[in-house]
């Protein structure tokens, strides 16, 4: 059986970190069957679903939530579509969105319009009769999939035959739950963006090294802050063969503080120096604020870097005329623009690529998995095997411990 949830903050709290969202806005969406990105992704969706059009979602998504009540909560994330926010009760950043739902005893319930790795957070946080649900069981991650699990036992058994220690591994929550339960085994932890110096600062009280990942620049970033040099730090390439070392020799891995490990988020990866430069330019009293997942070098010419929360919050509370360059997705930076007009926002990358694997969320597939829990049917449940829920959650309140 599952755990009581752990929590975080109060009830208050993640009520205003989450961020309610209104019910009003219009939707604006093509039928699925018209978004031809769509033809790699799940495909066992009926085909009625595929050709809904706007209007018709939002009339048959309405009337599921209805007829559903407060058995069911629909979370969205920061990053996800506009078209997608409007039907969510909360939004927020996933680990903050997983706890607001444990605390609704009354959901039996958890729609995650996010990716996998969330939808699984919240099934390891989540209460013993709540059930999480993914839309479109294709939506998931491409960090997260760059810190395969196998790949990652084999350097901890590479790093321990070659001698490279003691040494505390460190999983972002941008993870699968089996990572996060291979680093409760260990005696690590888990970390968010907000929360990352604080658990470094954990980590190296109990070992002379961490083993950080699936994010390299997150990682990077967390370590220059807290003084710690490159010098001090090592990359393990995942991609090289086993006993390569990650592409390192022995003697630089014992001098390494911290063992980054190759992997990046395709959209704060886009972010270049370059484009801060030229935000700087055509407004030179503009705030560049980024995301930490961005590279070293744009973190370091931003004003300013932290969590979607953190972006949120703070151009909220800046004052009217501020202008703002921000390095994140570019859902969250247009929802951003939108809704502090007295101030000008826009993305850093002129390109504003989308997170990919977010969008496949179309508001097709929530209706669909929505009007399947009307009719008594559960469908694309996330269930996390109880092992693996048990050892993600020693990392995780171990996490809390620290916060």
């Amino acid at each position: 059986m599952k755990a009581q949830p752990v929590l975080l903050v109060s009830e208050e709290d993640l009520l205003n970190e989450a961020m309610e969202c209104p019910a009003d806005r219009p939707l604006e969406t093509r039928p699925l069957a018209q978004e031809r990105a769509f033809a790699f992704w799940q495909k066992d969706i009926p085909e009625e679903y595929w050709h809904l059009d706007a209007q018709q979602l939002k009339e048959r998504i309405t009337a599921a939530r209805r007829a559903l009540g407060r058995r069911c909560v629909v979370l969205g994330h920061h990053y996800q579509r506009e078209d997608i926010i409007q039907f969510a009760d909360v939004r927020g950043d996933s680990f903050k969105l997983a706890q607001w739902a444990a605390q609704r005893a009354e959901a039996e319930f958890i729609v995650f319009c996010g990716v996998h790795f969330m939808a699984e957070a919240a099934d390891i946080l989540s209460q013993p009769h709540q059930k999480v649900i993914l839309p479109n069981m294709s939506a998931g991650c491409s960090m997260a999939d760059m810190a395969d699990p196998e790949d990652v036992y084999a350097c901890w058994e590479e790093l321990e035959e070659a001698g490279v220690g003691p040494l505390m591994p460190v999983t972002y929550m941008n993870s699968a739950a089996s990572l996060k339960a291979f680093c409760g085994q260990r005696g690590g932890i888990v970390c968010t963006s907000s929360n990352a110096q604080k658990v470094f600062l954990w980590a190296f009280e109990r070992a002379d090294k961490v083993l950080f990942f699936p994010d390299q620049h997150l990682g990077r970033n967390t370590a220059l802050k807290l003084g710690i040099s490159l010098d001090e730090m090592a990359v393990w390439d995942y991609t090289l063969p086993y006993s390569s070392l990650g592409g390192n020799d022995v003697e630089k891995l014992r001098r390494a503080k911290v063992i980054l490990w190759k992997g990046h988020c395709s959209v704060h990866q886009r972010f270049t120096l370059g484009q801060v430069l030229e935000a700087r330019r055509r407004y030179p009293d503009v705030k560049v604020i980024v995301h930490p997942e961005c590279r070293m070098e744009v973190v370091q010419a931003a004003d300013m870097d932290g969590s979607t929360e953190f972006i949120a919050r703070t151009i909220a509370e800046a004052p009217p005329g501020t202008k703002w360059a921000v390095g994140t997705e570019i859902n969250l930076v247009s929802r951003l623009a939108r809704e502090n007009p007295d101030k000008l926002v826009f993305c850093l990358d002129p390109v504003v690529c989308p997170c990919s694997t977010m969008y496949r969320i179309h508001p097709a597939y929530l209706c669909w998995v929505l009007e399947e829990l009307v009719e008594g049917r559960i469908v694309n449940q996330v269930k996390v095997d109880e092992e693996t829920a048990h050892w993600a959650r020693v990392a995780l309140e171990r996490m809390l411990q620290v916060a």
